[in-house]
């Protein structure tokens, strides 16, 4: 039974998600509430682990909450049901664009998803936001990092140095 459920909460989220992996976050939070499976403590260590680990931060994050719920087939489960409606949906899409791409209604409705999905993507930064800068320390430490990376030479490292300051300092900071 909880395979149908993981299936139907991530197919959920993969129809309605539009926009990527951030899009998928509110939705996660949504499901951290409803569900029951893991708490917004441990939203942000999957937040974290699926940022660190190669890979689109969605599927990621469906594998983990997967996995977290239903062991290996969880996981696989949770990670086919977020990915399968975006498949059948670009399918279609490539399929009638050729024969309706000029259309204006077409067009239209293209523009018209951009707003929901820089709502959905908004919603995910403030929802991170509210989830991971806990304290004056991790917001100074924050503006820090980016007062580095812009305005210093330093800003010419590579990302995976970066990427490792920040595990580091998340470490220092959970100890």
């Amino acid at each position: 039974m909880i395979y149908l459920r993981l299936f139907y909460e991530f197919f959920k989220i993969g129809l309605f998600a539009i926009g990527g992996g951030p899009a998928t976050l509110p939705f996660l939070m949504e499901l951290a509430k409803t569900s029951g499976w893991y708490d917004t403590k441990t939203l942000t260590a999957m937040i974290a682990v699926s940022e660190g680990t190669p890979g689109p931060l969605g599927i990621n994050m469906a594998t983990y909450v997967g996995f977290h719920v239903g062991g290996v087939w969880g996981g696989i489960t949770a990670t086919v049901a977020l990915v399968l409606p975006g498949l059948v949906i670009i399918i279609l899409v490539a399929k009638f664009l050729a024969l309706f791409g000029k259309n204006s209604m077409v067009t239209a409705a293209f523009y018209a998803i951009r707003p929901a999905v820089t709502g959905l993507i908004l919603s995910a930064v403030i929802g991170i936001w509210q989830i991971g800068v806990v304290s004056a320390g991790t917001l100074a430490l924050a503006a820090g990092a980016l007062a580095l990376m812009f305005f210093t030479p330093l800003r010419k490292l590579h990302p995976l140095i970066w990427l490792v300051f920040g595990a580091l300092a998340g470490l220092v900071f959970n100890l």
